[in-house]
């Protein structure tokens, strides 16, 4: 499993709290701490990172104020992270043989970024 370890606090808006949950949660092997209906706040090594209910019918525009979300891994290489998302389903792009380039996005459209630190 990815094991994502860093990312300073951040909100995203989702639609469905909890498949957006399951999708953190899984995928980028973050917990879960405190959650209600509308809202679950996960742990990503020492940071925190908020889904929250869109409070309106309006669909989620992602990526119109977050260009994209950096996580740190613990470890991997650009194949082998992408090997592993594609097993799950998710599209990735990016440049292969560099580990910072690794680009995908979650069920409501945020890009988020897989970075190895050497």
């Amino acid at each position: 499993m990815i094991q994502a370890t860093g990312v300073d606090h951040v909100v995203l808006h989702v639609n469905d709290v909890q498949r957006s949950k399951k999708f953190y949660t899984e995928i980028l092997g973050m917990t879960a701490y405190r959650e209600d209906d509308g809202q679950v706040f996960l742990h990503a090594g020492q940071q925190g990172l908020a889904l929250f209910k869109q409070a309106s019918d309006a669909p989620v525009t992602a990526g119109n104020d977050l260009n994209h979300l950096a996580l740190n891994v613990a470890a991997g290489t650009y194949e082998t992270l992408k090997a592993e998302l594609e097993g799950r389903g998710v599209a990735v792009t990016g440049r292969p043989g560099e580990d910072r380039c690794i680009y995908f996005r979650d069920p409501d459209g945020h890009r988020l970024q897989l970075v190895v630190h050497k």
